[in-house]
């Protein structure tokens, strides 16, 4: 019967404070500016002081709340076909290695079956990048006898990515499309191949932006968004698109009961393997982890049509409710939400898929229609929960 009230009063506040003018895009647009966000780095400074400055103007406290871990770097690493050098990267999580052995190419994406038809054993596998993760392919590869992978992107730039927080047992090396589809393209037969992948480890500092009125110190909800981006990559829809959509629903409900039963986070290090999200829920305390009805993750949501969300099911289903238009997908854990899920809390991720700029220099843009959309159903949603 309390929560009918709550929700009764909820309803029936004035919508002004609601339904203003969003400025999600504008703080992308500030986001971008500063370059590449990569946690470690002064332009992150920058960047969370930005945030700091935006939510003390909405009547929140601030906090940064630092963490240290160590990060994969690439010093230079290649494969080398014949007479041929191709420069890449390796993903993070994979070991460093120089590998001599034959070049085998996997028809397809890399899957067991695809495995099954051709003779790996002992060498270097080429695949294509798609349909199933990168560590699933690493570790068909590693079972079908490989030493290395190089796997191929399927979209036109480099790929920069991680094997998802794992760490694999043969090193690991993506190829940009333009440079990796004549592997692609070649005959299944072998031939002689260096793959050498030179890394390092480095400790970094990240730097999470944690918001929240002065007299919440339990929260009911919690709305995150990742702040960093890849190295080379201004990270418009990957993420500051999420990182805009939560500051402006904090900024909208800044005068409104929600806001006392809410905190905002913008997470430092999640393209690094979830750092930010990690270091926070390893260093609350288990009351306030436990107090925790919700967390909200907004992760690349300023570009492609159609918003989905997923996670907890109850909470999906919840969601779906509140907005019949919502579409559905299969919860992963690629992002800052998965870190909560772990410690038992309940999660949503918002998100509108992965698009062509993902991860490229090109990531610049997007549409501020989207992202007042994102805020709309993230607001209507925090209501419902609330």
């Amino acid at each position: 019967m309390k929560y009918a009230i709550l929700i009764t009063t909820l309803v029936a506040l004035p919508t002004a404070s609601l339904a203003q003018s969003g400025r999600a895009g504008a703080d992308v647009e500030a986001l971008v500016k500063l370059g590449p966000r990569v946690a470690g780095t002064p332009v992150m400074a920058k960047a969370s002081d930005y945030l700091e400055a935006e939510y003390r103007k909405a009547g929140y406290t601030t906090q940064i709340q630092t963490f240290t871990y160590s990060r994969f770097e690439d010093l230079g690493s290649s494969l080398t076909a014949g007479k041929s050098k191709i420069t890449g990267l390796p993903l993070s999580g994979s070991v460093a290695g120089k590998v001599d052995a034959p070049l085998v190419v996997v028809p397809n994406v890399g899957r067991p079956e695809d495995f099954a038809r051709v003779d790996v054993k002992g060498a270097i596998a080429v695949v294509q990048r798609g349909e199933i993760r990168f560590s699933e392919k690493v570790q068909n590869a590693s079972t079908a006898g490989a030493v290395a992978v190089a796997i191929v992107n399927d979209r036109s730039g480099e790929l920069a990515a991680s094997l998802g927080g794992g760490v694999s047992k043969i090193p690991v090396l993506a190829l940009s499309r333009e440079q990796g589809s004549a592997l692609l393209q070649s005959s299944q037969t072998t031939q002689p191949a260096t793959l050498h992948v030179n890394t390092r480890q480095r400790q970094v500092t990240g730097r999470n932006v944690v918001a929240h009125l002065p007299s919440v110190a339990k929260p009911q909800i919690l709305l995150g968004a990742h702040y960093d981006s890849v190295p080379g990559a201004p990270g418009a829809n990957d993420n500051a698109s999420g990182t805009a959509v939560v500051l402006e629903i904090a900024r909208r409900i800044s005068k409104t009961p929600l806001a006392n039963q809410t905190w905002f986070v913008a997470f430092d290090g999640e393209e690094d393997g979830l750092h930010g999200s990690k270091a926070f829920v390893q260093t609350a305390q288990p009351q306030f982890i436990s107090s925790l009805k919700a967390m909200l993750n907004f992760d690349m949501v300023g570009v492609n049509s159609s918003l989905r969300v997923s996670g907890t099911p109850q909470l999906t289903a919840r969601a779906k409710a509140a907005q019949s238009g919502l579409s559905t997908s299969e919860s992963y854990s690629g992002s800052d939400h998965a870190s909560f899920a772990a410690a038992k809390v309940p999660v949503l991720f918002f998100h509108r898929g992965r698009e062509p700029n993902y991860h490229t220099p090109n990531d610049k843009q997007v549409d501020s229609n989207l992202l007042d959309e994102t805020v709309s159903v993230g607001l209507e949603i925090v209501e419902q929960l609330l």
